[in-house]
């Protein structure tokens, strides 16, 4: 690629950019798109707008949401959002820092050394018609004397990523432990899960756990909640709340004659019925069910139930010391947060959860390889020759300057983006059915498959150019590694220069419109007549952007010293992406779960495998151009890495698994002084009650706007 195809490609994205900025300021302000652009603000009641009339002054475009964006700190934030939010900004706040010190080595330093080669000067005046690789370490000559400077560029940055890696886990290390200090006590805290409960023919579930807790846990067991299989009630309600939503739609529906449709086949055949009578009998009949089957849950148990203590120090002693003589009795595992706790796979048995794992290998493995289907179609597009093979028809229009650029340029990055998108959701899919009980624990799962799927399929995949089979032989003989990579990686750095550009920017822009949004929330207003009161608050999908975002950083890391051209385009989206997800943050998004931010050790070994990576490239390069004794001497820097990265795991992970007895007993002690204590412990009996268990009421009163058709008592 030249450099004027990706001097397109900039202009295009930044005239995007620059349109979806311009109407989300004018969007925002008008009252009807609250829901849209600040449904988090909406639901707590912070930003009703009383005056719908119409104002000039709402249709100009204004900066002030960025001022606003920025204005809370780091503790306000903490206290408002949460620690896991406040550690995802703490990713686009490290990665600034590493690529603002790359950037003034890559771009001051190396990029010059990159684009004169061994020459002393250069004439500028044919700059936009030169390929990239003019920038690239490909355009210093093999033996090459300047090549040293790479060598010690490598060592620079490599200590420096370590440093700030290093400061950033204390210092996210220090506020999870200063965020559990400042926390009102939470039921997770002093329950545990207990698996594998042994089965009496003397007494129930719930019998033989009261007795053995009672007995070896005599000063600190509190209570616990013996888990049932509620699949079947848990469809029943399902069933219960479509039906919900119908019925709110029909009491909404001004056109009387809409409500009444024959009975039979497809609605064509039977007689004439009343949709809303028929709704409201159906529920009734639902409901009856749901009770009828709540009733007889009693012998349903699962050996399985949540146990809570009086001392998270109580909790902890059970959680990690073995109950039984026999180890798959009585096993025990932390407990989520109530509202964290993913209730259908309890219902699931041994073999089910086992097969159900062995599905998601073989599904994981059949999406990897299909795949490979889009990224080469994305490989075809930035071939011209390849692509006039592909389709002889073409080569007039493909001789057009602009169109030859668009495609090369834009068109591939922006074509596996749209694929990209659809792997989140199989993603959360593959992990929702692998056994897990927690929600948070299927996000962090999801993330850590959506991270390596992307870096395969994204990074490797581009770069190791062939079929399927040669990919995997190249990691087959390891000696050839670092000789292949450095072959491919930097052939494929316009590539990824566009990828960042097209994927990073217009995808940061697209969050901030929230086009898909916008426009259900259009066609509800228009065709539904929904309230405004009426609507979802979201969620950030943790699984996507952090394994998206990590994907630059690795980029960012793997090209530093072979093309530092990448540098300035990643520090763009970095920026943007601050202040984006700062008012996404604030305004639009409210979290499921918290996980006291246990993301930030995926964040970090992913960081440590791009050093690896640039280590093993460099290796590779050095031996390609002719200066074996830096490929040499570079060998220390990934053992040197991988010895950080053990102390890291030694120092500051044990916080993330696990809180000290210090911090445990500290925290007890708070809690003697406080008098809400006892009223915790009564909610706390029943903090992890089944919610399918809970009664459920038909309101047939409601008008389907301000209440729901179906709710707890």
């Amino acid at each position: 690629m030249i450099l004027s195809a990706l001097l397109t490609s900039v202009g295009i994205n930044l005239g995007l950019c620059f349109l979806f900025f311009t109407l989300y300021s004018v969007l925002r302000n008008q009252p009807s798109n609250l829901a849209v652009y600040a449904p988090r603000l909406v639901s707590r009641q912070k930003s009703r707008r009383r005056n719908d009339e119409f104002s000039l002054e709402r249709l100009l475009p204004s900066p002030g949401w960025v001022r606003r964006a920025l204005a809370p700190s780091e503790d306000e934030l903490l206290s408002t959002l949460g620690l896991d939010d406040v550690v995802f900004m703490r990713i686009f706040i490290f990665c600034l820092k590493v690529f603002t010190f790359a950037g003034i080595i890559g771009v001051f330093i190396l990029l010059p050394v990159n684009y004169l080669g061994n020459q002393l000067s250069y004439d500028f005046s044919d700059l936009p018609n030169k390929s990239l690789d003019s920038f690239s370490i490909s355009n210093v000559d093999d033996g090459s004397n300047r090549l040293w400077i790479h060598f010690c560029a490598a060592y620079v940055f490599t200590g420096a990523v370590c440093y700030l890696l290093y400061c950033e886990y204390r210092h996210i290390s220090s506020k999870r432990v200063s965020h559990f200090y400042s926390s009102k006590p939470q039921p997770h805290q002093f329950t545990i899960l207990v698996r594998g409960i042994p089965i009496s023919s003397r007494g129930s579930i719930d019998e033989t756990v009261e007795s053995f807790f009672k007995e070896y846990h005599p000063s600190t067991y509190l209570s616990h909640s013996a888990v049932r299989r509620t699949s079947k009630i848990q469809k029943l309600i399902s069933n219960a709340e479509k039906l919900c939503r119908r019925l709110a739609f029909l009491k909404l529906e001004k056109d009387s004659q809409r409500r009444f449709r024959r009975d039979g086949f497809l609605g064509l055949f039977g007689r004439k019925v009343d949709l809303l009578d028929h709704y409201e009998k159906k529920l009734e009949d639902l409901q009856d069910n749901v009770r009828m089957e709540q009733s007889s849950l009693a012998g349903k148990e699962i050996p399985a139930a949540f146990v809570s203590f009086k001392s998270r120090m109580g909790a902890a002693i059970a959680l990690h010391i073995k109950q039984g003589v026999n180890p798959t009795d009585w096993v025990t595992e932390e407990a989520p947060d109530p509202q964290d706790v993913y209730w259908p796979f309890f219902s699931a048995s041994f073999m089910k959860r086992w097969i159900c794992k062995l599905v998601v290998y073989v599904s994981s493995f059949a999406l990897v390889v299909l795949f490979l289907v889009p990224v080469v179609i994305v490989q075809g597009l930035t071939h011209l020759d390849q692509l006039e093979t592909w389709f002889p028809f073409l080569r007039g229009i493909l001789s057009l300057t602009f169109i030859s650029q668009v495609i090369t340029g834009y068109l591939p990055s922006l074509i596996l983006h749209l694929f990209l998108s659809f792997v989140p959701p199989i993603m959360i899919l593959f992990s929702s059915i692998e056994g897990y009980i927690s929600l948070s624990q299927v996000a962090k799962s999801a993330c850590n498959k959506m991270w390596w799927f992307t870096v395969w399929n994204v990074f490797f995949v581009n770069v190791l150019s062939g079929t399927a089979l040669y990919q995997v032989n190249v990691f087959l003989e390891p000696k050839k590694i670092p000789q292949v990579l450095a072959e491919g990686v930097p052939a494929q750095a316009s590539f990824f220069i566009a990828y960042v550009v097209t994927s990073g920017w217009t995808s940061l822009s697209s969050e901030l419109f929230r086009l898909t949004p916008l426009i259900y929330s259009f066609i509800s207003r228009l065709f539904s007549h929904n309230s405004d009161d009426e609507f979802e608050v979201p969620s950030i999908a943790w699984h996507s952007e952090i394994p998206r975002i990590v994907l630059f950083e690795l980029l960012g890391i793997t090209y530093f010293f072979l093309d530092p051209l990448i540098l300035p385009f990643l520090l763009v989206f970095y920026s943007m992406g601050y202040i984006i997800y700062r008012n996404q943050l604030l305004n639009v998004y409210e979290p499921k779960f918290e996980t006291g931010g246990k993301f930030w050790p995926i964040v970090h070994n992913s960081t440590i495998f791009a050093l690896i990576l640039m280590h093993i490239i460099a290796i590779g390069i050095f031996g390609l151009k002719k200066l074996p004794l830096a490929s040499s001497l570079t060998i220390p820097l990934p053992v040197l890495t991988l010895l950080f990265n053990e102390y890291c795991r030694k120092r500051f992970l044990p916080i993330f698994t696990a809180f000290p007895i210090e911090c445990l007993v500290k925290k007890d002690r708070q809690d003697q002084s406080d008098p809400t204590m006892s009223e915790f412990y009564n909610k706390l009996e029943t903090a992890y009650q089944d919610p399918t268990l809970m009664p459920i009421q038909y309101s047939s009163s409601t008008d389907g706007r301000n209440s729901p058709l179906l709710h707890s008592v």
